[in-house]
């Protein structure tokens, strides 16, 4: 494909994105009842005025009493759009949505997008500073150098609380860490490293203030523009730049490479030849930023420098200099100890942290939950940015330093509670999520999409190729699915892979296939070819199991009961394998699997035994420590009933094979689920509230995760189906497009199955 439609189908699919389920990208939740007309009062009138009086008392008793310091604004006039160029405060609009969103994400900061419609750094100025009260911290971003220099440090000057202009500051800290590791394995010290920086925008020149203030002498940096290296007397060059001029003889990027240690590019495309390269140092560092395209591409680089250490700015090379790895963190550090600033001491507390945990060994559970692979080396001198430990490790480092230099003004007594506070405000599905989406992506497959006449599916089907996971394989009447291609504004609908069971050659070879399979259950070689032509799960399930295809997705026309029924006529569970469904419910700080939803209706001790074990086994692929809790609406025994035994078998069977995860029951949901209910039972094994819940029967289970599909909305996958000996996902016939996507890349990822 070319890059032109590459892009456009990411143009088309983002549109799609950001239109689909509810406009945009973020919406606002209350973070109280508000069911009654006690709430309601309590919430505004007469209740409110009790924190406004406590307020205006004691200004500092607005982190008790509201959400402003968990709350940063997002902030841009539009002037510098990543790499858009300025097209206005309200084209901006989508990217600080994202912002605010990757704020949530990363770091649970509570943050909501600003546009201001003016050029005029002086009107800026004063509308965010008059904002003060509103907000615990201020992002400013895409503004347009030099008057991102002047806002940022008059708004510094004029608010008593956390401003930093990432583009600037989050590049530089990121960079930072990466050149301290670099150093490190090439035994360098900062203070002695030449260093050439190719660039003079806002993150260029943070990126050298920054490097500056840890110990780069400032006569051993070269900055170049443009026009080459910054000099003194030499003309055009505006306050910012001459601050970092040095007598040099050179006038040009390629004389001013010779014999230097490290190259920082925060500039363009092909900007560093492979022969400048040749003439730099031993072991060169070469920090190549420009996005999408860097200076030089790795490869090139190697080639003619093998022993070079490369770091860029793309997620598809090692050592990706990602702002996600700082920015959500310095904020929750900077808010958490309601800091008056973020200062160069907390910045370089950020860069020192994120160095520090890149040279650690990554924990084996981090690599399996995370797909943190590497351990600290020439590739590895950053670390992966969904590593959960950052959240810890920046965080503590960026409120100590605040501490440090007087401007927290909620101090922390207690680190070790504080930790354990971060680690409790994530969720560790969502970055499991995104990693498996990266594995389906480094290893694509070809899916099966049954019922490829259908918009929905056909939209999932769309965006599983454009988004690089694999090869969607379309099953449907071929003139109807073109049709459709076509009016979904696909640009070459021709070049979608659409088997059609009236025209396929691969028809006698599933009718031997399948009749060799159910000639002795009652089925005729009519039968069988009738079902080939006529059924699309039959014709799909077979193009998986002749090896046409590596997974299988279906269910939006038929039920989950009648689909699963089609599909197993061709394929098989996994030997000694038993097919379940589980549905995962995700939270805000919270993740539950619940199993049998969809095939098991009374399992049998030994059933519901299996079917703990291999959803135990699920959770830790999602990054949970699997307590499994056998629900019953008897807990322990009261109230009695006859249909306890299985559960109780089932417990016990785990007991005699030593099962390796936590696991109780009978027990009633809330006994599993409410600490203060459990708190009743002492005894029981589980160290808190369950995760995974293993359900009687179907019929609890099917009711259950139905209702809390309706009711949870957007927080709900499943079900996944489990135990099949090849990848197959049945979706629910309401399922929308994300949802048929999602289980299209777990079923291609071999994370579920």
């Amino acid at each position: 494909m070319s890059e032109d439609k590459q892009t456009s189908f990411t143009n088309r699919e983002a549109l799609f994105y950001h239109e689909t389920i509810r406009p945009g990208k973020i919406e606002i939740v209350p973070s109280k009842p508000m069911a009654t007309q006690r709430d309601l009062a309590l919430a505004y009138s007469p209740g409110v005025a009790a924190p406004v009086e406590a307020i205006a008392a004691n200004p500092a008793d607005a982190a008790r009493y509201t959400a402003r310091a968990n709350l940063v604004a997002v902030i841009s006039n539009g002037t510098a759009i990543l790499g858009l160029g300025n097209l206005g405060a309200l084209a901006s609009k989508p990217v600080m949505e994202g912002k605010a969103v990757l704020f949530k994400r990363f770091a649970d900061v509570d943050a909501i997008d600003l546009e201001l419609d003016t050029e005029d750094p002086e009107a800026f100025i004063n509308a965010v500073a008059l904002m003060e009260p509103s907000f615990g911290g201020i992002n400013l971003e895409d503004i347009a150098a030099p008057e991102c220099f002047v806002i940022e440090q008059a708004l510094r000057e004029r608010m008593n609380i956390p401003v930093m202009h990432d583009d600037q500051h989050g590049t530089a800290i990121i960079a930072a860490a990466g050149l301290i590791n670099a150093c490190y394995l090439t035994g360098r010290k900062l203070q002695d490293v030449r260093m050439v920086v190719n660039g003079a925008g806002a993150s260029a020149l943070a990126c050298t203030a920054l490097i500056k203030a840890m110990g780069v002498r400032h006569e051993n940096v070269i900055v170049c523009d443009r026009k080459g290296p910054i000099y003194p007397g030499r003309a055009d060059v505006d306050q910012w730049k001459s601050a970092h001029a040095v007598p040099t003889q050179a006038r040009t990027l390629e004389e001013a490479l010779r014999g230097a240690d490290v190259f920082l590019g925060l500039s363009a495309a092909g900007a560093l030849k492979p022969e400048w390269v040749d003439d730099m140092a031993s072991q060169p560092i070469i920090f190549a930023m420009a996005n999408p395209v860097p200076e030089i591409l790795p490869e090139e680089a190697r080639a003619v420098r093998p022993d070079a250490i490369i770091a860029t700015g793309r997620s598809d090379y090692p050592n990706q200099v990602n702002n996600v790895l700082g920015f959500p963190f310095i904020f929750r550090g900077a808010l958490d100890v309601q800091a008056t600033t973020i200062n160069e001491e907390m910045k370089i507390a950020a860069a020192r942290a994120i160095a520090e945990l890149a040279r650690e060994r990554v924990p084996d559970e981090v690599a399996a939950a995370y797909g943190v692979q590497h351990q600290f080396g020439r590739d590895y001198i950053i670390p992966a940015p969904f590593d959960p430990r950052l959240m810890e490790r920046v965080s503590s480092a960026v409120a100590q330093a605040a501490m440090d230099t007087g401007v927290a003004q909620a101090p922390i007594t207690d680190f070790a509670e504080y930790a354990h506070r971060l680690k409790a405000r994530l969720n560790p599905t969502t970055a499991i999520l995104t990693r498996i989406y990266e594995d389906a992506r480094a290893n694509p497959k070809r899916v099966v999409f049954a019922e490829a006449e259908e918009d929905v599916v056909l939209r999932a089907a769309i965006q599983f190729r454009d988004f690089g996971y694999g090869i969607p394989v379309l099953v449907g009447r071929t003139p109807k699915v073109r049709d459709k291609l076509v009016e979904l504004q696909v640009d070459d609908p021709d070049s979608f892979e659409i088997h059609n069971s009236l025209e396929s050659e691969l028809v006698p070879d599933m009718v031997a296939f399948l009749y060799a399979r159910l000639q002795r259950r009652g089925y005729t070689e009519r039968d069988v070819r009738r079902m080939v032509n006529q059924d699309r799960n039959t014709f799909a399930s077979l193009l998986v199991a002749l090896g046409h295809g590596d997974a299988l997705i279906s269910g939006t026309t038929r039920t989950f009961a009648t689909t699963m029924r089609e599909v197993s006529r061709v394929l098989d569970p996994k030997p000694g394998a038993l097919p379940f469904g589980i549905h995962l419910m995700i939270g805000k700080n919270y993740t539950v699997f619940l199993a049998d939803t969809t095939i098991n209706e009374r399992p049998s001790a030994a059933e519901l035994a299996h079917i703990a074990r291999e959803t135990a086994t699920v959770a830790r692929r999602f990054g949970h420590e699997p307590r499994v809790a056998f629900l019953s609406y008897s807990t322990f025994g009261n109230p009695p009933g006859r249909w306890l035994e299985g559960i109780r078998d089932a417990v016990h069977l785990l007991d005699e094979e030593g099962a390796d995860f936590e696991y109780e029951g009978e027990m009633a949901p809330d006994a599993a689920l409410n600490p203060r209910v459990m708190a009743l039972y002492p005894f029981s094994r589980l160290s808190g509230p369950a995760n995974v819940l293993i359900m009687p029967g179907l019929q609890s289970a099917n009711l259950s995760a139905k209702l809390l599909r309706e009711l949870a909305g957007n927080a709900t996958i499943g079900p996944m189906l489990i135990g099949m000996q090849k990848p197959v996902q049945i979706v629910p016939m309401t399922a929308i497009a994300p949802d048929i996507l999602t289980l299209a890349v777990l079923a291609a990822a071999g994370v579920v199955g």
